[in-house]
């Protein structure tokens, strides 16, 4: 017997809603009309990249931020509506963030 007969067996008064839709608003980020800044400084001798300009919800930034630091690898944080990555990754960002759909202006060196 498999899961859903076992299921039925449990629960016999349980109709199963059935979702042809697929919500993929989850993943979806807002895409706003300015470009963000991707930034290239040295702080404690160290280069770090920094990612600011997003006007949507910070758990949307905080979302961007952590699939950022897992797609290049590296170490980073969310601090005062910034996303600051580990080292000089300005044009592998810039790259994502456009495949994302977001206008994207560089800044610095």
């Amino acid at each position: 017997m498999d899961l859903q007969g076992q299921l039925k067996n449990l629960f016999p008064d349980h109709t199963p809603e059935k979702s042809s839709e697929i919500d993929d608003k989850k993943d979806t980020l807002w895409i706003q009309d300015e470009p963000m800044i991707c930034k290239y400084e040295k702080r404690k001798g160290k280069p770090i990249t920094i990612i600011e300009g997003y006007s949507g919800a910070d758990t949307d930034f905080k979302k961007l931020a952590k699939e950022l630091k897992t797609t290049l690898s590296v170490g980073g944080s969310f601090k005062n509506n910034q996303i600051i990555i580990q080292g000089d990754y300005r044009d592998k960002i810039m790259e994502i963030l456009k495949d994302k759909g977001f206008k994207v202006k560089r800044v610095g060196g």
